[in-house]
């Protein structure tokens, strides 16, 4: 049940991405109204190409989504305290497993886009100082209730941008949950052999499954 609910987390996410040129990221909630909107629309517009090869999905999914993802950010969340006892090279190489592995993963889940509608709340002004912020948007899948989502963006306090770090459903963090799962296997055997995995993972196929 677990894995279902992340895998919608995911789902839910990979709408809000878009041309990393027309948006300004300075702007948090901009940000992420406006990618949502470029990102429909080139969903919408390349179902026949990605209908005779899913892999175009991980295109999308490179230049739309990751502009806007603090992958770095986020891998040394997942790994935790396991980042102390780890080389230097050896997490930089689970930060670029990890970013491979979220490119497939997210291509993997759009495969399930069938032109859901996203109800961003009404913006909300960022206090002075603070690096952290979270957007919250409904999302409406009719006739099913909507699901309710938080993005949390951290700011780079150099550029003054902001990128998407994890998301949160119904009281669930994605990053929460894969530092759970791969926790044991980080502590056993290292950063190294998870990033090994996480290659694996990455390099599969992206296929339709069939709908039940």
């Amino acid at each position: 049940m677990l894995k279902k609910f992340l895998v919608l987390i995911c789902a839910l996410w990979l709408p809000v991405a878009a041309n990393a040129v027309e948006i300004d990221k300075t702007q948090p909630y901009q940000m992420m109204t406006g990618v949502a909107e470029i990102a429909f629309d080139r969903l919408k517009a390349e179902q026949a190409m990605v209908k005779q090869d899913p892999n175009h999905l991980k295109v999308i999914v490179e230049q739309e989504l990751m502009p806007y993802v603090n992958y770095k950010y986020a891998a040394l969340k997942v790994l935790g305290p396991n980042v102390k006892k780890a080389k230097k090279a050896d997490v930089l190489e689970f930060m670029q497993a990890f970013r491979e592995y979220l490119i497939a993963s997210y291509a993997q889940v759009l495969t399930q886009y069938t032109d859901q509608q996203l109800e961003f709340e009404p913006e909300k002004k960022v206090e002075a100082g603070k690096s952290i912020t979270t957007v919250k948007v409904d999302i409406v899948d009719t006739p099913r209730p909507n699901i309710k989502l938080e993005f949390k963006l951290r700011k780079d306090k150099r550029s003054g941008e902001w990128q998407v770090f994890d998301m949160v459903a119904e009281g669930i963090s994605l990053l929460s949950s894969k530092q759970s799962e791969w926790s044991s296997k980080l502590r056993q055997e290292g950063v190294l052999a998870v990033a090994k995995d996480l290659e694996s993972l990455a390099a599969q196929p992206i296929r339709f499954e069939a709908k039940q």
